[in-house]
């Protein structure tokens, strides 16, 4: 049986204006490192204004450049470990 050790909370914030989001990724680690990372999208001038939508494309955004900073974070801590360079780790 498989057991929860430890749990992680994102937090998304959001900035917009008419034609312009912007997202914020914040996730804060068990051991009180911070991985931030940013996002953004733009409405083309003829789309409808949709916030939500301006929404879910920046904070996918986001939470892929953190997703992508988590992994460089890793293995780093993996090639600090062992005292050598590891292979990539690839999504």
């Amino acid at each position: 049986m498989m057991h929860t050790t430890v749990g992680w909370h994102v937090e998304l914030e959001f900035m917009e204006d008419d034609q312009h989001t912007k997202a914020a990724a914040l996730l804060r680690l068990p051991d009180g490192s911070e991985v931030r990372a940013h996002g953004h999208a733009t409405r083309h001038h003829s789309d409808a204004r949709q916030p939500r939508v301006g929404e879910e494309v920046a904070g996918a955004r986001a939470l892929n450049e953190l997703a992508m900073r988590l992994l460089d974070k890793a293995h780093s801590e993996i090639d600090e470990a062992s005292g050598r360079t590891s292979h990539p780790i690839h999504v």
